[in-house]
């Protein structure tokens, strides 16, 4: 129960997933202690209870707190005297619901993977969950965690690029141009298969990164969008391409492309943001450098802890002296570290922001779930516009 003691340790992680061969698990656990405020030290780290308990030592889980399920473990924690403070779950889609509930209705503060859930419903039950329960909820859309995304976020709020008009944000893997799926490697199999990965699969996967990114970034809502899904690579279940034109609340439009069957590209995500001022790129793999560009001025370029005139959102998400590169890991971390703050004010007996919070928290992870829902109805109605707006949705 919170309290209105001062929180003077680490915060008690769980984490949920990262078993042997997992990626995304290990992620998450590495970002977590990353500023030495939270500790790993417990786990359900695979659907099954043996090589759940077997990769307890990888991450020093003691045996005792190496679950062999969810279930057990949320049970469990709740009946110690230092329960875990949050849970952290890393899991395939379809799983994230029925353990994100399981923890908020034992009372533990969530940290969830994106996409958050299966589907819409799903996403709109959590909602309510998070709403009832009053639990920390955190969505680690990593990439909102780069200094220059914020520092991008921080200047489109303040005026400096004047109305926006445009965004075009992007996308594009070549890792899927081939069926992967089909030689039983782990991560292509489950992102492509339709009962594991729900409705779409590049878009569901990485498009809603990219429209995540531009609704951060620029904070405005969207209207309603018109879609068109491709599955390009021959016996593939879900898309592996696909565009979307969204028409926002002010007038402005914003185009989403997302591919995982480029020849050659990686994890190529990037925006580009056209304001009646000013106009800003930003490139994922390139993240220590944003350009911000107007008529009849040199172009400028602006690097991560460059100097004075970034705002304080890209001063707090730096670690290290300007000139050495910050990337993905870090930007996982800011993600932690911003819940961090709210999981202290909840246990400490504090009120904490809920809705206009700097980390992505639940009422993003309903946007996300919308826009992958009215993208595949959009698709299969060859791209007949539908709406975007959600009343949960107030940012």
């Amino acid at each position: 129960m919170p309290t209105n003691a001062p929180l003077n340790r680490k915060l008690r992680m769980g984490l949920v997933g990262g078993g042997q061969g997992a990626f995304i698990g290990r992620v998450h656990a590495t970002a977590a202690i990353l500023d030495n405020r939270a500790a790993l030290v417990a786990g359900a780290l695979s659907s099954d209870p043996a090589k759940s308990k077997a990769s307890a030592p990888d991450y020093d889980i003691p045996p005792d707190r190496a679950y062999g399920s969810y279930q057990e473990m949320a049970e469990a924690e709740k009946k110690r005297a230092d329960p875990i403070d949050f849970v952290s779950i890393a899991t395939p889609n379809h799983t994230h619901f029925d353990i994100a509930k399981t923890f908020a209705l034992a009372g533990f503060n969530v940290i969830c993977d994106k996409p958050m859930t299966f589907d819409l419903q799903q996403a709109e039950e959590l909602v309510q969950i998070v709403e009832q329960t009053g639990i920390v909820f955190v969505l680690t859309h990593n990439y909102t965690g780069h200094p220059l995304v914020r520092q991008a976020r921080e200047m489109v709020l303040n005026g400096d690029l004047g109305e926006i008009q445009a965004i075009r944000a992007f996308y594009i893997q070549g890792w899927l141009r081939t069926r992967l799926e089909s030689t039983g490697q782990k991560q292509a199999s489950w992102r492509t298969d339709p009962k594991q990965s729900g409705a779409a699969g590049c878009f569901g996967d990485i498009g809603t990164h990219a429209y995540n990114l531009a609704r951060y970034i620029s904070a405005l809502l969207p209207l309603e969008v018109s879609c068109q899904l491709k599955t390009f690579e021959p016996g593939r279940a879900l898309d592996d391409y696909g565009t979307a034109i969204i028409r926002m609340e002010n007038g402005a439009l914003l185009t989403v492309t997302a591919s995982q069957i480029s020849h050659g590209r990686e994890n190529d995500i990037f925006i580009e943001i056209d304001g009646t001022k000013a106009s800003l790129e930003w490139h994922q793999e390139e993240p220590n450098k944003m350009y911000v560009r107007k008529n009849g001025e040199p172009h400028k370029v602006y690097t991560r802890a460059g100097g004075p005139y970034l705002g304080a959102a890209a001063a707090q998400a730096t670690r290290i002296p300007s000139g050495h590169p910050e990337g993905y890991l870090e930007a996982f971390a800011n993600i932690y570290t911003a819940g961090y703050e709210a999981i202290i004010q909840r246990s400490t007996g504090q009120r904490f922001e809920t809705v206009n919070t700097i980390y992505p928290n639940v009422y993003d992870g309903l946007d996300g779930m919308l826009f992958i829902t009215r993208c595949v109805e959009s698709s299969r109605e060859n791209g007949a516009w539908r709406p975007l707006r959600h009343p949960k949705l107030r940012r």
